[in-house]
């Protein structure tokens, strides 16, 4: 497959990134931009919403959900280095949690897991195959992958790890006491969710990896690409940060070829020098938090410098021109390792962003 309906060129993209991720020069940031088409590359059938729908993450009704993802791809235009992906099998933030037990509660426009695990002692990391989420995800696969075939390609589900996961089993409040009451019983239940993650993810890449056996995560690269994160870690010191998550990153950092790392909010800052030890953590991810400056705002240039001289890639979000002439003074040949996504008003502009960019 050298070309898909949604994106005829690309193969020619595929070869940037591929050249990206492998430390190459590709003249320019890696840029994600979409624009909107005036009409749609080809005309699908919108099917009524089910009753009950609540939220674009979960639904009994699979072919509506499908039917949504493909109809996201059809009206946009995949300039630079975006991919038209579906994401039929996500359910929500944290769907290994979902895997492991947890019951998913859906409100409008949202979704968040029910802790389900009261006393230590009775927590479980089975692989349940007839778990209806594991099983929806994998039915949602293989019919989008079929439904899809030749149009676009299919992007990993949230699946989260480490702390994330475990908080989502057993409460966020109960996690923060076992740290300090139980630490023992925490990195075992840590060292088992890192295990059952891997047995989940080996599943999900040999349904949607692609014929280069690349993947995607929020990115495409051309092999086993994952995201990782902990959002926990906004309640953690720097010591319990490392101690806790970082051989835990370590090793999932290890056992995929390409990765990025989900760094959320101003209360995961003071955790970059934990994230800069990982010698295979190939970027990181900076998302501000609500209520913060935009990931291009000169905030947090210092963080990014930190970053770029530490050898590692960044992904930031962009909104205009003037954001990307400013990233351009300020960091010049180093916006190569830069990863930007943003949108446009037409194809036009664009392609006027990604000849801005180059260097």
């Amino acid at each position: 497959m050298t070309t898909y309906l949604y994106r005829e060129d690309w193969l020619e993209a595929r070869d940037r990134l591929t050249t990206w991720w492998n430390g190459g020069d590709i003249g320019r940031a890696l840029m994600q931009v979409t624009a909107p088409r005036q009409d749609p590359i080809e005309a699908i059938e919108e099917l009524p919403e089910p009753e009950g729908w609540v939220t674009t993450y979960s639904t009994k009704d699979m072919d509506y959900k499908i039917n949504v993802g493909l109809r996201g791809c059809v009206s946009s235009h995949y300039l630079g280095e975006a991919v038209p992906m579906m994401d039929a099998g996500n359910l929500a933030p944290n769907c290994l949690a979902l895997y492991l037990g947890c019951h998913g509660v859906e409100m409008p426009g949202t979704v968040w897991c029910e802790p389900f695990v009261e006393n230590p002692g009775d927590i479980k990391f089975r692989y349940d195959p007839e778990n209806f989420y594991w099983q929806f995800s994998c039915e949602a696969f293989r019919r989008s992958v079929k439904l899809g075939k030749g149009k676009c390609l299919h992007q990993f589900p949230d699946l989260i790890e480490g702390l994330d996961t475990l908080a989502a089993m057993r409460g966020t409040d109960n996690v923060l006491l076992d740290l300090v009451e139980r630490p023992e019983w925490v990195h075992a239940c840590l060292r088992r969710t890192t295990d059952r993650y891997f047995h989940h993810y080996d599943i999900l890449y040999d349904m949607i990896r692609d014929e280069v056996g690349g993947s995607i995560f929020w990115c495409w690269a051309p092999g086993r690409m994952a995201k990782f994160q902990c959002d926990f870690s906004a309640m953690l010191s720097p010591g319990m940060f490392r101690d806790f998550m970082g051989p835990v990153l370590r090793e999932m950092t290890e056992r995929v070829s390409y990765c990025m790392y989900h760094w959320d909010g101003p209360g995961a800052l003071c955790h970059l020098d934990t994230l800069l030890s990982l010698p295979d953590l190939d970027m990181i991810q900076w998302t501000p938090g609500a209520g913060a400056e935009g990931s291009w705002n000169r905030r947090w240039w210092p963080y990014y410098h930190t970053i770029l001289d530490a050898g590692k890639k960044i992904f930031i979000g962009a909104n205009s021109e003037e954001h990307l002439l400013d990233l351009k003074r300020e960091f010049g040949e180093q916006t190569k390792r830069m990863l930007v996504r943003m949108s446009a008003n037409t194809p036009e502009e664009g392609e006027a962003f990604l000849r801005l960019m180059e260097v």
